[in-house]
C-alpha cells in the first residue's frame, strides 16, 4: 500500500529485473529509519513520475541525477550521500559514461567515428546528454553538427546503437554494467571506445525540511542496511559496495557543464527522435 504522506523512490537504475534488489535493500533501511523513529513507506514508489517524488513534501529518500541535483531541484532536496558502485567506470562516489558504438564501427576514438547520430536517453541527464556533448568537444566534434536521438533511457540508447538507429551513445556506468548482464544480445554488437570524466555519481536525496538529526539517521540507516549480510545478494545485484559523502558543493561543475549545453536538444528536430512510445516502458536509467 502506498503511503500519501510519505514517499520514497529509487528510479535511477530500478530495471525490470533488479526490482527485487532494491526492495530488499529498501526494507532493510525502512526497518532501521522505524528503529530511529524517521517514518517511512513500507515499498518504494514506481508509480509517480520522478520530479514530483522530489518534490512531495514527505519526501524520505530518492536518487536523482547529479545535473537536476544541481539546478533546479537546489533548494528543494537535501543530500543524503553517494552511492559508491563497483563497477567500470566508476571510482568511490564517482562515476563516468562508457562511450559505445557498433561492434563493426571502424573508429577506436569518438573523433574517428563516421557516424554522425548520437543517442542520448532526456536532456537532464549529465551522463547520458551532457557528458557525451562535453566529449565530443574534447573529441574536436562540433555538437552541433550532429543529430540527437531521443530514446528516453539508456538502456533504449545502447539498442539504438545496436540497431542501427544512432552511431554514438554515452551510458551511465552502472547501465552499461547491466547491459552487459541483462541485454547480452545487444551489448555484443557494441563496443567501448572511451569513457568521459569522471564527475560526482548520482545522489540520494530527501526532502528540504529534514533536521541535521534526520540526516544523519537516515544515512546511518543506509550505511548499516549496505553493511547487513541480509542484503548482499541484492547489492551485488545493484553493485552497491557503499555510501559517499560528497559535498552539494562537489556538484557545481555540473551545473557549469549544463550552461554550455542547455536543456534542449542540440540541433535535433522530430524527424530524429526514436519512438517515443517504445521509450517511455522503459524509463529505468
Amino acid at each position: 500500500m502506498i503511503d500519501a504522506a510519505r514517499v520514497a523512490s529509487l528510479p535511477m537504475y530500478n530495471w525490470p529485473e533488479i526490482a527485487w534488489a532494491n526492495d530488499i535493500l529498501w526494507a532493510a533501511i525502512v526497518a532501521r529509519l522505524n528503529a530511529a523513529g524517521v517514518a517511512a513507506p513500507a515499498e518504494l514508489d514506481r508509480r509517480q513520475p520522478s520530479d514530483g517524488i522530489w518534490r512531495h513534501p514527505g519526501l524520505v529518500l530518492s536518487q536523482t541525477c547529479g545535473y537536476p541535483f544541481s539546478t533546479r531541484l537546489r533548494g528543494a532536496v537535501r543530500l543524503i550521500g553517494t552511492p559508491i558502485y563497483d563497477v567500470f567506470g566508476c571510482n568511490g562516489p564517482y562515476y563516468s559514461s562508457i562511450i559505445i558504438v557498433r561492434a563493426d564501427e571502424h573508429g577506436g576514438r569518438l573523433a574517428e567515428v563516421g557516424g554522425k547520430r548520437f543517442a542520448y536517453n532526456t536532456t537532464d541527464s549529465l551522463s547520458g546528454y551532457l557528458a557525451l556533448g562535453a566529449a565530443a568537444k574534447d573529441a574536436g566534434i562540433d555538437p552541433s553538427l550532429r543529430e540527437w536521438v531521443e530514446t528516453g533511457s539508456h538502456r533504449d540508447s545502447a539498442l539504438a546503437v545496436a540497431e542501427g538507429k544512432a552511431d554514438v551513445a554515452a551510458i551511465d556506468a552502472v547501465c552499461w554494467a547491466l547491459t552487459l548482464r541483462y541485454d547480452p544480445d545487444a551489448s555484443s554488437r557494441l563496443k567501448v571506445i572511451g569513457t568521459t570524466a569522471l564527475l560526482p555519481g548520482l545522489p540520494l536525496v530527501t526532502g528540504i525540511e529534514r533536521r541535521d538529526a534526520e540526516i544523519q539517521a537516515i544515512r546511518a540507516a543506509i550505511n548499516d542496511a549496505i553493511a547487513d549480510p541480509k542484503t548482499l545478494s541484492a547489492r551485488q545485484a545493484l553493485s552497491l559496495v557503499g555510501l559517499g559523502t560528497l559535498d552539494e558543493l562537489d556538484y557545481r561543475p555540473i551545473a557549469a557543464l549544463g550552461q554550455q549545453f542547455g536543456s534542449t536538444p542540440i540541433a535535433m528536430s522530430d524527424a530524429h527522435r526514436a519512438d517515443s512510445a517504445t521509450a517511455a516502458n522503459s524509463r529505468s536509467r
